[in-house]
């Protein structure tokens, strides 16, 4: 089996893979419609020069550097410099509002910000110019006017003029695996963003348990990731960028979520790190597509599923096995065509996957691995692994040296090297959640007899009914998305009789209804229909028949308009913000309780 070098922090890392690969590619972009690559010894020309570049602007070591940009080769080089030149990195997501950068910018205190674009700044300056800290602002693209009150450089320019041997700065990255590297700002299901501090040997901890898992169970090759979630989360600055460069691997960035499904046809990678949501998004795709060529293709389809519910229930029979002949050789090459064709795995974080959903993907032939982790714990704690077995209902077994052990309470407690030092300039908030060595992550689990841990919901998130029980949210709303009316559901009930839903309709079945009954495409007229109303109400049903008596929604509401993160509903990471919903349609929610 390969194995990872116990580097001593993460700078070391990357010049050692750029030194061994020298001229091989490694961060690919496209541009003016073809794909562009950077090889390993530009980027690492171009983190050398910008290192020198940034202890030039007066930059020392520990100082907080802010990085806003959407995933592109220079973010990746941006962020190995701030490294190099003995800073730490703290992320933002590009999504955030000026209050948002202005809340990281004096919590962190940073003292230069890197951009990208002039869309981006026109937004960060109005936080920069309100704070104190920050002295420079370094952008990728020019800026028109240029900021005033900071100093402004052009990125490529402080490259240009300070050009480095890559050997002189790699010799100067003496930090150690407990020193911060970066400060990821949690993206506040319940409040204001903390900042976690992630030490460079959380990451690598991370990164030496994730490359084991690749090389046992799939197989470690050539491979390429294709990276489209946010490098500001922690799930893909780990897992879709410093294990791609630990591993030796291609990093392309994903044009947008739109063109996600074309890229990855274009490009063929080998890993992804995804969200359930994508799942959840690309499932119905795959049925919508499929059903409209009806014919054969439906009857596959169908077929592969009913295989695939058997497979997974251990109720395969003799009878079974000429169908699945034909699903394995026809059907599910067909499927893999459209992952790129070279698909090891998908490795699916940041929530729980719906069980359904899992089952969706194994029956087509998709390898997904369920993980589980948090900003906290560098993130990743543990993962499914084929070699023992891969259930839908679990997060996998903790990643080597990765102490698991679940309290009296049922709460997940972690220890480790992964686990973080604690929360930027939050002192009471660090000892609330690390005890003993332990992280408390707030979520409630078990083990199964193979050792793999199931989730079963997070801690703070269950909702206790006025008899005491209870419910866990996330396991209700994923069941809800289920049916194809409905996209997006919130549920409530906290001290209540019963439970109580916020519903988005599907888009798509929207359209569908009123072009089917003539009516015209307006939400909040829809929310009033009664024939409308009755088919979500029917959605519901269906989904309470599979629910206990305990966890059925009795009554809803439809959404005034989809939960997005422009309006602040969801996180960048696409999970629920509860709080920020209740102050919505807490008033409506109780009114459902009345008469």
């Amino acid at each position: 089996m390969r194995q990872l070098e116990h580097f001593p922090n993460l700078v070391t890392m990357f010049f050692t893979r750029a030194a061994e690969l020298r001229d091989a590619p490694f961060l690919w972009a496209k541009r003016q419609g073809s794909w562009h690559a950077i090889s390993w010894a530009e980027a690492a020309a171009q983190v050398a020069s910008l290192a020198t570049a940034l202890k030039s602007l007066g930059l020392k070591p520990g100082d907080r550097v802010m990085l806003v940009s959407e995933n592109r080769p220079e973010w990746c080089i941006s962020d190995l410099a701030i490294m190099a030149a003995g800073c730490i990195t703290v992320p933002t997501y590009t999504t955030n509002t000026d209050r948002d950068h202005a809340h990281v910018i004096e919590n962190s205190g940073a003292r230069a910000v890197i951009v990208s674009n002039q869309k981006l700044a026109d937004t960060l300056l109005k936080a920069v110019l309100r704070t104190t800290h920050v002295e420079t602002v370094i952008a990728f693209d020019q800026l028109r006017p240029r900021p005033l009150g900071v100093q402004s450089c052009d990125w490529a320019a402080l490259i240009a003029e300070h050009r480095t041997d890559p050997e002189h700065v790699a010799a100067q990255a003496t930090f150690t695996r407990t020193d911060t590297a970066c400060i990821i700002y949690t993206s506040g299901t319940g409040g204001a963003p903390r900042g976690v501090m992630q030490h460079h040997g959380a990451i690598l901890h991370n990164i030496g348990g994730c490359a084991d898992v690749i090389s046992e169970d799939l197989g470690w090759g050539d491979e390429v990731f294709l990276s489209f979630l946010p490098l500001s989360h922690a799930y893909e600055h780990t897992g879709g960028q410093m294990l791609p460069i630990a591993m030796g691997g291609q990093i392309y960035y994903a044009e947008s979520l739109e063109k996600l499904a074309a890229n990855m046809e274009e490009v063929s990678p080998t890993i992804m790190f995804v969200v359930p949501r994508l799942f959840e998004v690309l499932r119905a795709r795959i049925t919508k597509a499929i059903e409209k060529q009806g014919g054969m293709s439906e009857r596959l389809l169908n077929a592969a599923l009913a295989i695939g519910a058997k497979r997974a229930t251990n109720t395969l029979r003799l009878r079974d096995r000429p169908t699945a002949l034909v699903v394995d050789r026809v059907f599910k090459p067909r499927i893999a065509a459209k992952f790129g064709g070279r698909m090891k795995a998908m490795v699916s974080g940041g929530a729980p996957l719906t069980p359904e959903v899992g089952i969706f993907f194994q029956s087509l032939g998709v390898t997904f691995l369920q993980g589980y982790g948090q900003t906290e714990a560098g993130p990743v704690v543990s993962c499914n692994r084929p070699k023992i077995g891969v259930t839908v209902d679990s997060v996998g077994p903790p990643l080597p040296h990765t102490e698991v052990r679940i309290a009296d309470d049922g709460e997940i407690l972690v220890r480790g090297e992964l686990v973080m030092h604690g929360y930027w300039r939050n002192p009471a908030e660090t000892e609330r959640v690390l005890r003993d060595g332990w992280l408390h992550t707030g979520d409630i689990g078990v083990f199964d007899d193979d050792g793999r841990i199931k989730i079963t919901d997070r801690k703070k998130d269950l909702i206790i009914n006025d008899k005491g029980d209870n419910i866990a949210p996330q396991k209700v709303e994923g069941m809800l998305t289920l049916q194809p009316e409905i996209m997006q559901a919130m549920i409530a009930g906290d001290r209540k009789p019963h439970m109580v839903a916020v519903i988005v309709p599907d888009p798509e079945w929207i359209q569908e209804f009123c072009a089917t009954t003539n009516t015209r495409c307006n939400l909040p007229s829809l929310a009033k229909d009664p024939d409308f109303r009755a088919v979500i109400s029917a959605a519901v049903e269906r989904t309470n028949k599979d629910l206990s008596v305990i966890e059925r929604v009795r009554r809803f509401i439809i959404a005034d308009e989809p939960f997005t993160i422009e309006n602040e509903q969801l996180t960048p990471s696409l999970k629920i913000r509860r709080h920020v919903l209740r102050q919505v349609y807490g008033e409506r929610l109780n009114g459902l309780y009345k008469g």
